[in-house]
């Protein structure tokens, strides 16, 4: 993945929008073959992306928490680096949740980040819209 936006208008409040999208271990529902799994020290959580016996871990670091406003995650794994920001914002009755994120699988040649931006922008707005919707 390389840099991307998405951004979903939902019609919950601020603060119902944000619990959902940092339901860390709620995003494995929505990715493929990948379980999430919060940590403490340091604040943030691991996702798992496999089968089996292969797959890599993508470790996250909270550095910023502002609810139900801002979070600013950094990726600290060994197959992807970089980092993501999510916002919510009140918009009329509901929320605007915006996930940008840049960040880069190790080794990915420069012409492929294109194509890795899109599948990005694909995958977390399954995700946004996933934890979004109603239940």
């Amino acid at each position: 993945m390389a840099a991307f936006v998405v951004t979903v208008d939902c019609p919950l409040p601020p603060e119902v929008a944000w619990r959902r999208v940092t339901d860390w271990a709620a995003h494995g529902r929505f990715v493929p073959f990948t379980t999430v799994t919060p940590v403490t020290a340091p604040p943030g959580f691991v996702a798992r992306t496999g089968l089996g016996r292969l797959g890599f871990d993508d470790p996250m670091e909270i550095v910023a928490w502002d609810p139900p406003r801002y979070c600013r995650v950094e990726k600290r794994g060994r197959v992807i680096r970089g980092w993501a920001e999510l916002t919510v914002v009140p918009r009329g009755a509901g929320s605007r949740v915006s996930w940008r994120e840049e960040a880069v699988p190790a080794g990915l040649p420069r012409p492929a980040r294109p194509v890795a931006d899109a599948a990005g922008r694909w995958l977390f707005g399954r995700v946004l819209r996933g934890l979004l919707a109603d239940r």
